[in-house]
């Protein structure tokens, strides 16, 4: 059984290093397609060499550009990948724009598409990411859910066919990756003069939403700087192009570092006393380190992790981002949130059973 699997972000590389494993594991023919929407060796590259994931055969190198411009190449170029390999499906990951670029091509060729963390909704059609994943949902044939959330989200849309709950296969690629960092120290962002012992939080920040938007940006900072413990802010290319441009200032607690390795953050966050951050994938990774997260966001696709103040909704409002500080130090939470560490061998599984001819 031949399936093609289109990656191109970030959280895309990490997902599939746990199925990746289990496709070989299985024995199914996986061909890898690196769109290239991530492409420097921190947001990209490395994943491949630290999570032991197969190289691509592909690698479209296509970057930048608006969102129907990337989207557009990535299709034409994944098209052209689909007709010369021929294979029985395409697995895409998430929501990105080589999600949907590489599941609208499958549909065109008449591929069935399998949609890995399908049914997941923010309900904000504001963002890119919430149209590409209904999009996929909506030409998949078997779609893969993190969660009974997910599925009923599905549900409302009338889809019911080749829906299946098999767990969150980022749970699997945390565990694994707990296990290489443990408490190794060298896997830490090297920050001269910094004492690790004397207790950080972690910030992310990325979104169009708050980085584009000046008011939103200097409201969130607002209250950054003054967080009394220190903030390590892995910070984006993008993100310290548009601070620098909207000259917003940050204070001595804010330390930012280039972008990490997958296995550089988890040692970071494992550590950290709580967590900032406008990412999806990082609310779960939070939760599942059992790390307090404030997330500078209206909405969130993962509502379980909203409980007993382990995840709190803030915006860029700068009273409630504070008032979040002291809410996150009541924090509780739950065991196997979202998986048990075998989702891949599921989803693989239920691959293999759908489309082997």
């Amino acid at each position: 059984m031949k399936c093609v699997t289109v990656l191109g972000a970030r959280p895309q590389f990490v997902k599939a290093a746990p199925v990746s494993a289990a496709m070989i594991e299985a024995g199914t023919d996986e061909i890898l397609v690196h769109t290239g929407q991530h492409f420097d060796y921190e947001m990209s590259q490395v994943f491949f060499d630290e999570l032991n994931i197969p190289e691509p055969k592909y690698n479209l190198a296509i970057s930048g550009g608006s969102h129907g411009r990337m989207t557009g190449r990535m299709l034409e170029a994944v098209e052209a990948v689909i007709e010369k390999e021929r294979p029985d499906c395409i697995l895409v990951y998430g929501d990105t724009n080589s999600t949907l670029s590489g599941s609208l091509a499958a549909a065109k060729l008449h591929v069935p598409v399998a949609h890995m963390e399908a049914g997941i909704r923010s309900y904000n059609k504001n963002m890119p990411e919430e149209i590409n994943r209904i999009l996929t949902d909506h030409v998949s044939s078997l779609l893969l859910c993190p969660s009974d959330t997910a599925v009923v989200n599905l549900q409302k849309e009338g889809i019911n066919d080749g829906v299946m709950m098999v767990g969150d296969v980022m749970a699997d690629a945390a565990m694994l990756a707990n296990r290489i960092v443990k408490d190794d120290p060298d896997y830490l962002p090297k920050i001269e003069g910094f004492d690790w012992d004397q207790g950080y939080d972690l910030l992310t920040l990325h979104r169009a939403e708050n980085t584009d938007k000046k008011s939103r940006i200097e409201s969130i900072f607002e209250a950054l700087n003054n967080i009394e413990n220190p903030l390590i802010f892995p910070i984006h290319p993008r993100t310290r192009n548009e601070i620098a441009k909207a000259d917003i200032f940050l204070a001595d607690n804010i330390i930012t570092c280039e972008p990490l390795s997958y296995l550089s953050m988890t040692a970071l966050m494992n550590r950290a006393l709580r967590v900032f951050t406008d990412s999806g994938g990082l609310q779960k990774e939070a939760y599942w380190a059992q790390k307090p997260c404030i997330t500078l966001r209206e909405e969130t696709e993962w509502i379980e992790t909203l409980k007993d103040n382990a995840n709190q909704l803030v915006g860029a409002n700068t009273q409630l981002i504070l008032e979040a500080v002291e809410k996150s130090n009541s924090a509780t939470f739950q065991s196997a949130l979202y998986g048990d560490g075998n989702s891949a061998p599921r989803c693989v599984s239920a691959i293999n059973e759908l489309f082997q001819k």
